[in-house]
């Protein structure tokens, strides 16, 4: 066989990964910012030169023949050091000593921002863009560089460096605490309980861990933001169920209190998460290096 035949081209090797990937041409289409018709003349250009069939189609189904699915995995880790080179050189440009970092609303401004000015007056040279994001997304097609963000492992696709673990406890105002106290489990049903949107599920959690009946709960006021729910949490509105690193100064000053030991422990935690491609640029680097030991030293506390 030909060299040129045993080197297509880029777009081609593209078109087939993304596809490989998918199983689906309109989907890889989407990832590669191309029409259906034109991921599948690509892969038809590729079947052609290499002389085989590297696709079963059945209408608009598409699934790996057998050499289909080795070349497949074949080809997987040489895009992968292709992209990963590529990242690299970009890495040297001017533009890489800014980072554009997801994360999440509450954790930004309770955890993140207040010991920021720590990492600027270490690198004074590297900006850091924050973006704030909540629920699910993308990180690959989000722009972003890196992201925190809070769940469980593993993160498909993605490093991830583990910051603090979501402890999840109780916080309620002291003057709600002294009208109608806590002393007990039950007690937490006479008062209206606290959501986050993204955790509709906590309560219902700690009910069935307290082994309390789950139609002893009284529903609250749902919020979008951790922050907000603080809020109304510290105005008595309600008693919430909170990640505790996220109330600490609230707990510090006496604004909130955890009136019961039990809270709502669990396997979930806020990351650090990033692209393996992206994991040597200097601007990442020197915030991982530094965020890992403000998390540990926030988790000796």
């Amino acid at each position: 066989m030909s060299e040129r035949r045993l080197t297509p081209s880029m777009s081609m090797l593209l078109a087939f990964d993304s596809a490989a990937r998918h199983q689906n041409f309109t989907q890889a289409g989407e990832e590669l910012s191309l029409t259906q018709s034109a991921v599948s003349r690509q892969v038809q250009a590729l079947e052609e030169l290499l002389g085989v069939e590297l696709f079963h189609r059945s209408g608009r189904h598409v699934t790996l023949t057998e050499v289909g699915g080795i070349y497949a995995r074949d080809i997987a880790p040489a895009l992968a050091r292709i992209r990963g080179a590529g990242a690299r050189v970009a890495a040297h440009r001017a533009e890489s000593r800014t980072l554009h970092l997801a994360v999440l609303p509450t954790f930004a401004s309770r955890w993140l921002l207040p010991r920021l000015a720590g990492f600027y007056e270490r690198h004074p040279d590297i900006v850091v863009h924050l973006h704030t994001r909540i629920g699910e997304y993308d990180l690959k097609d989000s722009g972003m560089d890196a992201a925190i963000n809070v769940g469980v492992e593993p993160w498909p696709g993605l490093l991830a460096d583990r910051l603090e673990d979501e402890e999840m406890v109780l916080v309620a105002s002291p003057a709600l605490l002294a009208r109608h106290p806590v002393h007990t489990p039950a007690d937490v049903s006479r008062h209206p309980l606290l959501h986050i949107a993204v955790r509709a599920e906590a309560w219902r959690e700690w009910f069935t861990l307290q082994r309390l009946p789950l139609r002893d709960m009284r529903p609250g006021p749902q919020f979008e933001f951790t922050a907000h729910l603080i809020q109304s949490a510290e105005a008595g509105i309600g008693i919430g169920l909170v990640a505790r690193c996220l109330v600490e100064e609230e707990l510090r000053d006496g604004r909130l209190i955890v009136p019961l030991d039990q809270g709502l422990p669990g396997n979930r935690g806020y990351y650090l998460l990033y692209p393996p491609e992206k994991a040597g640029f200097p601007a990442l680097k020197a915030l991982r290096d530094w965020l890992l030991p403000q998390a540990e030293r926030a988790t000796r506390a």
